[in-house]
Formats: C-alpha cells, structure tokens, sequence
C-alpha cells in the first residue's frame, strides 16, 4: 500500500472528511483490518487564509510547499491537499517535490467523464469559481463550465469563510444553495460541482434530484484508489 501524504486543515473540518472516507475505502478495497497508511500535515488556517484574502498566493503556496516537502521527506508517496481553492499553488509545490500531486479538479474531471457529464455549474469560493487555475483543468477535459452570477458567489463565498469554516450549519444558507442548484439545473447545468470541500458538509445528494459531484468525497476516493492499487 502506498503511504498518502495528506496536507489538511483547510478548514479541519473537511480534513475530517477525507480520514474518514480514504479509510473506509482503503476497508472496502482491501478488506480484513486494513485502514489508509497517511501521513497528516495540518497548517493553521488562519495564515492561509490572509494569505488568500491579501493576494498573497505565493507566501500561501509556500506553506504548503514546504508541508509537503515534510511530507515526502517523512516517506509519503503522493501528496493530497485537502482543499480546492490552495490547489491554484500547485505549480509552485510540485516544482519543489519529486512526488506526484493528486489534483483534485482533474480527478473531478474524470469523474464527470465517467458520468457523461459536458456542462457543469462550479461552486466554491470566489477564487475557485472567479479564477481559471480550477475551470481550465476542466475545460482541458472538454467540461462546459458555468458559474454563478456575482452577488450568488459573494454570498456562496459569504457561506463558506463565515460559516462552514467555523463549523456553523444553518438552514438559511442550506435553502439558498439548494435554490441555486435547482437554478443552476434548471439552466441547463447538467450537474453541480460542490467545489469547495466544506459544501459537502451542508448539502449532499439526498437534497436535490440535480447530480452533485461532491470533491472532497472524489478527491479523497480517488487518493485511497490510487494508495490501494500496486
């Protein structure tokens, strides 16, 4: 089994996701006892996330640069980030480590492939929804991608950093992205890209008839293949 090296804490919360479903599939893959060999590097959020709101990508990119340079060091053999929005920084991590990067927007992409899916509605945080490091790699795989207009992502934005990252669950932010997605399928979205990895924590499938494409649960589904498999 190959080691995972994960690089959490962006929000912990999420982090928890993505112990909990790598274990449960490295269990069903491999059966008996067997749990994820990973290794966890958990940053304090709050610097990256001034990081974030003061432009500062590069000063961001290379904390988690240097977590995962831990990480190889310490013997993991591909490396996780536990985030969407951090994944714009993967050029600057890469460069700096010999071991592979599982991206998450391209084992999104290959999800959406398997699904048959052409044109998506992407929801996340401003920066993912807003910038191309994350649509490019889906329009790289021949995905249409559409987002929301700019007060739905400020609020969506809104959600995210002032409540899901501090563990607030709230019936009002629930009912608001569940109409955006009914919204967003209704507009021709042939499904919804839950691209941030603490939406997940607010709605789920059971919510709505549109396909979701939760990434937290793909991206870490695909690192516990990919640990699973010679």
């Amino acid at each position: 089994m190959k080691t995972i090296g994960l690089i959490g804490g962006m929000s912990w919360e999420s982090t928890v996701t993505y112990y909990t479903i790598i274990n449960r599939i490295i269990k069903r893959e491999l059966g008996g006892f067997h749990s994820a060999k990973c290794l966890l590097y958990s940053v304090d959020f709050q610097e990256i996330e001034e990081c974030q709101s003061g432009g500062d990508w590069e000063k961001g990119g290379q904390i988690l640069a240097d977590a995962a340079k831990l990480l190889e060091n310490a013997g993991a053999d591909f490396i996780v980030i536990c985030t969407n929005t951090m994944h714009k920084a993967v050029p600057q991590i890469q460069s700096q480590i010999s071991i592979p990067i599982l991206h998450i927007a391209e084992a999104t992409a290959m999800r959406l492939r398997e699904a048959k899916i052409r044109r998506v509605a992407l929801l996340g945080t401003k920066y993912t929804m807003e910038q191309d490091f994350y649509k490019n790699k889906l329009i790289e795989s021949g995905i249409e991608v559409v987002i929301p207009e700019e007060p739905e992502r400020n609020e969506i934005n809104r959600i995210i950093y002032k409540e899901l990252c501090l563990g607030v669950i709230s019936e009002g932010s629930r009912a608001m992205l569940l109409e955006l997605v009914n919204k967003m399928g209704d507009s021709g979205a042939e499904g919804v890209i839950l691209g941030c990895t603490e939406i997940g924590l607010l709605i789920s499938q059971q919510n709505t008839s549109v396909p979701l494409f939760d990434t937290a649960l793909i991206h870490a589904e695909a690192a516990a293949l990919l640990a699973a498999r010679d």
